[in-house]
């Protein structure tokens, strides 16, 4: 008695063809929620960026100025034995009511100084991607407009600060925030489009994304926002078939006015 070919299994090829549906199926599956993934981790990130603006400004109330950037080795300039997320200067100390920042524009947020969590193993705020989150603060105020005098540092000084009036601007030569790292130099954006106004932006907070980590995968606007320079980028985020490359950097920026308007309204200034 010979058996039906029709009730016979599946043939190889068949077999082949099922195999590769359901690879597509899944490899669609693992995308889709690596995507969700990514989103949700950026959302996150975000959140902890304006949380650190918020700590920022908070410290600024009670100390009536804005911190300094933590440096890789903060901790070890400040007298400590390790380095840390606090605050470093140049001259002056937190406790001599502030002064001029070691890094204005390459440092981290000083998490232990303004009391940010969550933190590293030494200290430093991470995003959401487990990478250090960057800070940078005005340094100079323009030469004119200050009611009072002009010196220098302005945010980061108590008695400056409160010197120098609620007229001051930062200066000229400060952060500068671009839509592209195309025609920037090292002090403006240039020919590039800006952002925000070069002569308004008391501060950013910035998170250097899923690939911070991994200096040798930045693209170059992402390169532009960690080479220490007063200059940034802010822009929607593209992968490597960008034509500016990859940018998954993600920025908060802090007018002046908006420090100004928090320290009036809670009793630190005038």
């Amino acid at each position: 008695m010979q058996l039906r070919r029709d009730l016979a299994g599946f043939s190889l090829v068949e077999l082949a063809v099922v195999l590769a549906i359901i690879g597509l199926v899944i490899a669609g599956g693992m995308a889709t929620l690596s995507s969700q993934t990514i989103v949700r981790t950026n959302t996150e990130t975000l959140a902890r960026l304006n949380a650190a603006a918020d700590a920022v400004i908070g410290f600024a109330i009670v100390n009536r100025r804005l911190p300094c950037p933590a440096t890789a080795t903060s901790g070890v300039a400040n007298g400590s034995s390790a380095t840390t997320g606090i605050e470093s200067f140049s001259s002056g100390s937190a406790a001599t009511g502030g002064g001029s920042c070691t890094s204005s524009f390459g440092g981290y947020l000083p998490a232990q100084s303004i009391g940010f969590t969550p933190v590293d193993s030494y200290g430093f705020a991470v995003d959401s991607w487990g990478n250090r989150i960057r800070y940078a603060v005005a340094g100079s105020v323009a030469l004119t407009g200050c009611t009072g005098s002009s010196t220098i540092p302005h945010f980061t000084q108590q008695a400056t600060l409160k010197t120098n009036g609620l007229s001051c601007m930062p200066g000229t030569m400060d952060l500068d925030v671009c839509q592209t790292s195309v025609g920037i130099t090292a002090t403006s954006c240039n020919t590039a489009a800006r952002v925000a106004n070069q002569s308004t932006v008391a501060f950013i907070i910035f998170s250097t994304g899923q690939n911070g980590a991994v200096a040798s995968s930045y693209g170059v606007d992402e390169t532009a926002n960690t080479n220490g320079d007063a200059v940034f980028i802010s822009r929607v985020q593209s992968d490597s078939t960008s034509a500016q490359g990859t940018f998954d950097d993600l920025v908060v920026i802090v007018p002046a006015g908006v420090v100004y308007e928090k320290l009036v309204n809670a009793g630190a200034l005038p």
